[in-house]
């Protein structure tokens, strides 16, 4: 398998090169090319439509009052202007945004994705341009895109499989719509994806670390060596042994890359608590990359090692940084004495935890209350959808649905048509129905390989992202929540797609890969009004909604 330089340039054997004869410098021009291509279809049009779009109604309103005052406050629902009532969200997006009260508000999702929401407002106009509220967003899934290519080369070493991860990122829907709405998702899903490839350089550091060590320790005097017999299909072979060096190797527990993926991941779960499952299974499965690591340079004992030298280690000061991280993000619930459930514990003595100081039983008690929030939630919505049924995109969820006046812009074809305007979180369904059957598909070439580390790769977002989901089938649950398994329904094809370059020539391969990917892209094109609320004729959007399930 090719390997990594210190200066970044692919290895094998003696010879230095870039995958397809890709220069270093041409690899990120070319990811730059594609990340405009995705940037382009988030900001183009961002304000449309120019109102609060379903669930911007809580966090966008709370990012602007937080960035005023520091923490979110409570609003009204409506207004009475010229005598008529108005709903508070007509007047937010047209500018009329300083209604709030003095209380500070419930709410039941850490503060960083707001944070995140609110820096945009600070920085493209402020409140009542909905372009402003959505940018923060946009950035991050453009950004989402770099990330997603640099992964797929480290795991393929492949620059023409990861342009493609790319584009499909690019043009898939969910993705186009969850960074154009003001909503928190987006940056669960850029934080995680920023760790793992951030443990992705982990592992290339590891293991030149434990190869270079093992080039010393193999010569030096006195070093002794046993035997590891071979194995076929689970039994020992009475054939040729291998022979492996009697040390434990060097520690690879810490590096700078460990740290920032922690911190991230910290971020992560500073958004939406979903992101501390990605940190269970990041950290399990970075350890088991170091285990197999020590195992593949020669040493032995390399499980034990693993677990003790590297995984303990680990765990000391991840554990640790992680929890810092996550009450970092609190910071302005500490700060201010006029936030939600702030003075708690001094109006409840003798209750909660009582051993830790005031603050922090405050702190804990009002996470107490979000916890039965979030598990007991099982109102009916329109749009709720099964958690099994999301990489099929099932039941996509209508951000906005819009009847309006004349017929402008496309709807001009049709001039005795109902014009509307749509939102519809509905993902590319090719991409998620191919990335969906990959993903079996990679297990079983995975087990015939017996086995293969970048399988768990690619099955990492799944495990962290979807299956946590699996012990709340009663909760109320929506398919654009789906935004955190995008990247891995793409490393899915991707893949696949690895596994068939090994087996087909050149021409066949390159067909076998520009077909999907020209379909999808069209399917992209022919969607892609109803994911960004330009004004189509009533059937055109019709035509859209391939099954009863999607209206």
């Amino acid at each position: 398998m090719p390997e990594l330089s210190k200066s970044g340039v692919f290895r094998s054997g003696a010879t230095w090169r870039w995958p397809f004869g890709a220069h270093r410098a041409t690899s990120w021009i070319l990811t730059m090319l594609v990340a405009v291509l995705g940037g382009l279809l988030r900001f183009i049009r961002l304000g449309s439509p120019r109102a609060i779009v379903f669930d911007e109604t809580y966090y966008v309103k709370d990012a602007w009052t937080m960035m005023l005052t520091g923490e979110p406050r409570d609003w009204p629902k409506e207004l009475l202007v010229n005598g008529r009532k108005t709903p508070i969200d007509v007047l937010f997006a047209a500018g009329d945004t300083h209604h709030w009260y003095d209380t500070a508000e419930y709410v039941v999702h850490p503060p960083i994705g707001k944070w995140c929401i609110g820096l945009g407002l600070r920085l493209f106009g402020g409140a009542g341009n909905p372009f402003a509220w959505r940018a923060s967003t946009a950035i991050a899934g453009t950004i989402a895109i770099i990330i997603l290519i640099r992964v797929a080369l480290q795991l393929f070493r492949n620059l023409p499989i990861a342009l493609m991860a790319g584009v499909l990122m690019s043009v898939d829907g969910v993705g186009i719509v969850l960074s154009r709405t003001g909503l928190l998702d987006i940056f669960i899903m850029t934080f995680a994806l920023g760790a793992f490839n951030l443990l992705l350089h982990h592992r290339d550091w590891a293991r030149r670390r434990l190869r270079a060590r093992y080039a010393i320790d193999s010569h030096a005097r006195g070093a002794r060596w046993l035997y590891r017999p071979r194995t076929h299909r689970g039994r020992a072979s009475h054939g040729p042994r291998d022979l492996i060096l009697d040390a434990a190797g060097p520690r690879i527990a810490f590096s700078w890359w460990r740290v920032g993926a922690t911190v991230l991941l910290g971020l992560a779960t500073g958004v939406k608590w979903s992101g501390i499952y990605f940190f269970a299974v990041f950290c399990i499965l970075s350890v088991a990359w170091d285990a197999f690591e020590r195992r593949a340079a020669g040493y032995r004992s390399w499980l034990v090692s693993g677990l003790t030298r590297d995984g303990l280690v680990a765990a000391l000061y991840m554990l640790p940084l992680y929890a810092a991280t996550y009450l970092a993000d609190w910071t302005g619930w500490f700060l201010h004495r006029d936030s939600y459930m702030h003075d708690w514990a001094r109006n409840h003595p003798g209750q909660g935890v009582t051993w830790l100081p005031e603050g922090l039983r405050s702190f804990v008690q009002y996470h107490v209350q979000m916890w039965q929030f979030h598990t007991t939630l099982d109102v009916y919505h329109d749009y709720r959808a099964n958690p099994l049924t999301w990489p099929i995109q099932e039941r996509p969820t209508s951000f906005y649905w819009q009847e309006i006046s004349g017929h402008p812009g496309a709807c001009s074809l049709a001039p005795h048509s109902q014009c509307v305007e749509a939102v519809t979180s509905l993902g590319n369904p090719l991409i998620w129905w191919l990335g969906s059957l990959c993903a079996v598909l990679g297990i079983v070439i995975a087990l015939r390989r017996r086995g293969d580390w970048k399988i768990w790769a690619v099955l990492a977002g799944f495990l962290g992202g979807w299956l946590p989901w699996a012990q709340y089938m009663h909760r109320t649950t929506f398919t654009f929540y789906s935004i955190v398994l995008l990247p891995w329904i793409i490393l899915a094809i991707c893949y696949v797609a690895h596994w068939l370059r090994t087996r087909l020539k050149t021409g066949a391969w390159r067909l076998a890969m520009g077909i999907p990917l020209t379909a999808i892209c069209l399917v992209s094109a022919f969607f892609y009004p109803i994911w960004t609320a330009m004004p189509v004729p009533y059937e055109f959007w019709l035509s859209h909604m391939w099954f009863s399930s999607w209206i």
